[in-house]
């Protein structure tokens, strides 16, 4: 009888509810909470690879103009004193503040089309809805897909813009030139930040 009772509490250790500390082993991972402990070493990644040198992380910095995003960010590090205003420059007033909620909506249109792109040059590349699933943290290919039509659907149409046929596996990805052309990332030339008028 006791070794029953045993037997009972071992494996109730890792019912949900049990102890908040122990992951239950039969309960499926969260993709997202997976994707959010890689993010620290997808950054490392990325800038051991691109951009160990400063000519290599200069090369997505307008030496002239700050992007939508930099110039928000600007505004939002001086306001919380995560940067520190330089002895000549001005302080953040009321002006700055607004011309940042400004760009808030151009900020959330550049990534959408940024992110389509590479989804995009992703599927050109050969990954498939799965990998892509993982890499953004989604539970299944489908979830994968939807959002890839959601920004599609989100973006400004283009007379070339063809959708990816979730249903048919051998359809053809556009290839990284054409998703560069059509979604406009990266761009070669022009103030970091331009973008087609709307």
């Amino acid at each position: 009888m006791g070794g029953m009772t045993d037997h009972a509490a071992e494996a109730g250790r890792g019912a949900p509810g049990a102890d908040p500390f122990t992951p239950d082993p039969f309960a499926l991972p969260d993709p997202g909470e997976a994707r959010s402990h890689r993010a620290a070493a997808a950054l490392f990644r990325i800038a051991e690879r691109h951009a160990g040198t400063p000519r290599q992380r200069a090369r997505q910095v307008n030496p002239h103009l700050p992007a939508p995003h930099e110039a928000v960010r600007l505004v939002a590090f001086l306001l919380s004193g995560a940067a520190v205003r330089e002895e000549t420059e001005p302080e953040v007033d009321r002006a700055d503040i607004t011309a940042a909620l400004t760009l808030l909506p151009r900020v959330r249109a550049e990534l959408d089309e940024l992110e389509a792109g590479l989804l995009a040059m992703a599927r050109g590349r050969g990954l498939t809805w799965q990998e892509i699933a993982f890499g953004l943290g989604l539970g299944t290919p489908q979830a994968a897909r939807q959002r890839h039509d959601r920004l599609n659907g989100r973006l400004p149409a283009t007379p070339d813009a063809t959708a990816l046929d979730a249903t048919a596996p051998d359809a053809k990805a556009p290839d990284a030139k054409d998703a560069d052309a059509r979604h406009g990332t990266p761009r070669a030339a022009g103030p970091r930040g331009d973008r087609p008028s709307e």
